[in-house]
């Protein structure tokens, strides 16, 4: 059983660091900068959608 937890202990120790580490790195890229922003866009609504090109037949051939 010891040696076991010689094995397990550094490897939790290193998935903590890890985890540490992606989440610094996060904070620093600015990832958690606007927490609304996103939020609030999904429940604007478009009300004067810009047309998209109409395919006409003829492009197809």
């Amino acid at each position: 059983m010891d040696a076991s937890l010689m094995v397990l202990i550094p490897i939790s120790v290193g998935i903590v660091a890890l985890i540490l580490c992606v989440l610094w790195w996060a904070a620093r890229s600015g990832q958690f900068d606007d927490l609304e922003g996103p939020a609030h866009a999904i429940l604007m609504d478009d009300d004067n959608p810009v047309p998209t090109a109409a395919k006409s037949p003829e492009s197809d051939a």
